[in-house]
């Protein structure tokens, strides 16, 4: 194979949210990006709801700020101003409200999100998209990773960043391990329509067979309050609820919920998702870097998934630019060893604390029940506890890469 033709800084592989918000992050410093996917333009440009919406949590909507991509995305959101969680519908809640004006986060749909940042790549001139297409061949070699694809365009790239997804297979063919597991849940997705305003406020009340969050989102055309709906249900549960009549449906929600946001009209179809955890042994190899769901998957219980793979595109970002600045080789193990550090350390702990607290939750009794409104009772009485939490939740804390403080590197 020709390892020279179209000749790129970095080739990424996958054109999904997290693919493409580093895509524009490099592009934003400067850098010539090439972006595969096999996906159909068409396909990303119309913002048909899937079901999911996302938390962009206030220190990944910094870096949105930065690359200039948060007035496109800021009038399909809605601000998360207040978080709320409940071990059931039992006395004593945790409340996480900032003294401040700036809210927790922004709910997306990931449809329209989707669609804003594939436009903001194919109005950029530093980015190439390449779609659809499929790799053909390809080859990390000791200088250069030259790639040719099922149309038999040829490029190449100093690195590659494989973006493809938690079954990716670039990962595979690396070589790197994967920790993994599933969890005995699916969960159940839509959006619905309430009586009540939700002021922006997400709630999260725990029940023994999983979590049920309600996620605030912009009232529609017609002026009705909506939200997002995640009901984590034992597996065998799952296809039941899926094919109950949509006032069945309707009649557990509202019971879910205990009633606080007045009756529920579906406005989507549902669907449904198997949940699991996967975690691999290194985020680097020769020449390639993973990032999002390629290096890690979790249970969505605290929302933070798509924060998690922002967090590596923020980093990753940080470590080619410091990089190119010192005349380094972007491919260059010296900068693929210190992304791998600042990463992984994270991205294990995040993992490790969404599967303990879906496991504690999912604990069934009284007694266990009892604990945990001790546990978040504690929180809530505690300013310091409680504003370290609200830091986790912002996505505050930690050594935090430039773009998430909202600066350019």
């Amino acid at each position: 194979m020709d390892k020279y033709g179209q000749k790129h800084d970095v080739i990424i592989l996958g054109a999904g949210l997290i693919g493409l918000t580093q895509a524009l992050a490099l592009s934003a410093h400067g850098l010539k990006v090439a972006v595969i996917d096999r996906a159909k333009p068409d396909d990303l440009l119309e913002s048909r709801y899937d079901g999911r919406v996302s938390a962009i949590n206030s220190a990944s909507w910094k870096m949105f700020e930065a690359i200039g991509l948060s007035d496109k995305l800021e009038p399909n959101g809605c601000p998360i101003n207040q978080i709320v969680i409940n071990d059931g519908l039992k006395p004593g809640k945790l409340n996480f409200r900032p003294d401040e004006d700036d809210p927790l986060g922004v709910m997306v749909e990931n449809g329209v999100m989707r669609r804003i940042l594939f436009e903001a790549a194919q109005a950029d001139g530093k980015i190439d998209l390449h779609m659809p297409a499929m790799v053909s061949e390809y080859d990390r070699g000791e200088h250069l990773v030259s790639v040719l694809l099922d149309n038999d365009s040829n490029l190449s790239a100093p690195l590659l960043i494989a973006a493809d997804g938690r079954g990716s297979a670039m990962r595979e063919d690396a070589g790197i391990s994967m920790a993994r597991w599933q969890y005995e849940h699916s969960a159940i997705i839509s959006t619905v329509a309430h009586e009540h305003p939700h002021s922006g406020t997400a709630y999260e009340i725990f029940y023994p067979a999983g979590p049920f969050a309600i996620l605030p989102m912009r009232d529609d055309g017609q002026g009705r309050h909506r939200s997002a709906i995640v009901w984590t249900v034992a597996r065998e549960d799952g296809p039941a609820y899926a094919k109950i009549s949509e006032r069945a449906f309707e009649a557990e929600l509202t019971k879910k919920t205990g009633g606080f946001l007045g009756k529920m009209a579906m406005l989507s179809p549902r669907a449904t998702y198997p949940l699991g955890f996967h975690h691999s042994s290194d985020l680097t190899a020769n020449r390639m870097a993973l990032i999002g769901d390629a290096g890690h998957g979790i249970h969505p219980i605290a929302g933070q998934g798509l924060n998690l793979g922002l967090r590596d595109v923020a980093a990753l970002t940080e470590c080619i630019v410091d990089g190119a600045r010192t005349g380094l080789d972007l491919g260059d193990a010296q900068i693929l060893a210190r992304y791998d550090r600042w990463r992984s350390l994270d991205n294990l702990m995040v993992s490790a604390a969404t599967d303990i607290l879906t496991r504690l939750f999912g604990l069934p009794g009284e007694t266990s029940s009892a604990i945990r409104r001790f546990g978040i009772g504690l929180i809530q009485r505690i300013p310091p506890l409680k504003a370290q939490f609200m830091a986790e939740a912002r996505g505050e804390s930690g050594d935090l890469p430039a773009l998430l403080m909202g600066d350019l590197v």
